[in-house]
Order: structure tokens, then C-alpha cells, then sequence
């Protein structure tokens, strides 16, 4: 799913809400989320998962194409965590057929 299917989705279950208004608190929304990451806070959705930012320390890599070596600096990486809801119901049996 990308953004506009989001904010489709969230339109449609919410017809008594302007689109704008939708699209406005989406938007802000997503960019709380981005801003707490960026200070180094966790940020949790309950039934939903845990977003965390990791450190991957600087290091020596290959470039794949030539084999040269390529220093690759300090980096954040996002890193999620599915919490036990999202995980039950992505792992529920299903009827065959």
C-alpha cells in the first residue's frame, strides 16, 4: 500500500470528514512519526508495531559491479518491530479452497 491508497482508504471510512481534512491529518501524522524518529525516540503503535532507528557503523564495502572497495560512512537504518496483534493475524490459518 502506498500514501494515496492510505488517504483513499481513509476517506472512504470517513465520508462525513472533507478530503482535505483527511489528507491534512495523515500528513501530520506521518510527519510526528518522521520528526520522533529523527530525535532518537521509539515510536509505538499499539496493536501495530514498534519503529526504531539503529545505528549501522561506518565500514569497508565492495562495490558488486567492480570489487573496489568503498568506504560506507555512519548510518541510521529504520528498523520495525510487527506487534503480536498484527503477527496473529498475518500468521491465521486459512481455509483451503
Amino acid at each position: 500500500m502506498v500514501r494515496s491508497e492510505l488517504l483513499e482508504k481513509l476517506v472512504q471510512a470517513h465520508p462525513h470528514l472533507p478530503r482535505h481534512v483527511v489528507e491534512l491529518a495523515l500528513e501530520a501524522i506521518l510527519n510526528e512519526i518522521t520528526a520522533r524518529l529523527a530525535q532518537g525516540h521509539r515510536v509505538e503503535l499499539r496493536r501495530f508495531g514498534n519503529f526504531t532507528c539503529r545505528v549501522r557503523e561506518a565500514r569497508m564495502g565492495r562495490n558488486p559491479r567492480t570489487g573496489e572497495p568503498v568506504f560506507m560512512e555512519t548510518r541510521q537504518i529504520l528498523h520495525f518491530r510487527a506487534g503480536r496483534h498484527i503477527l496473529d493475524r498475518l500468521n491465521r490459518p486459512t481455509l483451503p479452497g
